[in-house]
């Protein structure tokens, strides 16, 4: 479980997140929603300790993480695997030694037990047999699965997505989302996304946070988010013309 409490942070005295509360629960899929430069990602940055808020605090099962000393930072963070957006791999790199990266950098594991961990998760994203290749030789869809298995190649207990549907045709996007609540629902993970796809929101998200102008807003999950009657979040929401019609 991951609880943020009262997270504000101005850039310029223009103030970007307001009082940001919530509770995102393990084996969960939650999801941070909002039009561009409302703060989802510099939500995402505070809790992953990039950006420093002004006031709040994080807690990663109940252990307070941004005013800890950095040695126990660092433990938490090795309980944390991260989807950037994009992908974010190595050009340089073959997709094996991409998703090796966190533990070459973070962990005295041996190097076969590495390859084993390596071929387990490529296994488990549906990309066995593509480890030597490089990133220039795979598809969008393909380098967003190599970052999910570089995100979960330490087994983490938090996850964090930030927009993994960007640039992907709305199949392999679906596809994609699969693939992040079956790895959710299968080891338990907290998973964080921050997104603003209602395809998305409506077929995996267990739950929802709604910004607007750096303010929570709303939240709620799937179920509720058509009929919440708040306008901000309405007109986010139905501002797909598919999604009007299903309002009728």
């Amino acid at each position: 479980m991951i609880e943020i409490k009262n997270i504000s942070k101005a850039f310029n005295g223009r103030v970007v997140l307001d009082d940001i509360s919530g509770v995102f629960k393990k084996g969960e899929t939650s999801l941070v929603i909002g039009a561009s430069g409302t703060g989802k990602s510099v939500l995402l940055k505070c809790m992953l300790d990039l950006v420093q808020p002004e006031k709040g605090k994080v807690l990663y099962d109940n252990r307070e993480f941004l005013n800890q000393k950095e040695e126990d930072k660092k433990d938490i963070r090795r309980e944390m695997g991260v989807l950037f957006q994009g992908g974010a791999l190595f050009d340089s790199q073959t997709v094996h030694q991409n998703i090796q990266f966190p533990l070459d950098m973070l962990t005295n594991m041996p190097e076969s037990e590495k390859k084993d961990r390596v071929e387990f998760c490529l296994q488990r994203v549906g990309l066995e047999g593509t480890g030597k290749r490089m990133p220039s030789e795979i598809s969008g869809g393909m380098k967003k699965r190599v970052g999910i298995a570089r995100a979960i190649v330490m087994n983490p207990k938090y996850l964090f997505c930030d927009e993994p549907n960007s640039g992907l045709d709305p199949l392999t996007s679906i596809k994609i989302d699969e693939l992040i609540k079956e790895i959710t629902d299968e080891y338990k993970i907290t998973t964080v996304i921050i997104t603003h796809d209602m395809n998305s929101v409506l077929s995996i998200g267990d739950y929802i946070m709604f910004l607007y102008k750096g303010k929570k807003v709303w939240e709620g999950d799937s179920q509720t988010i058509l009929s919440s009657d708040i306008k901000e979040l309405d007109e986010f929401v139905f501002s797909n013309h598919a999604l009007k019609k299903l309002r009728g």
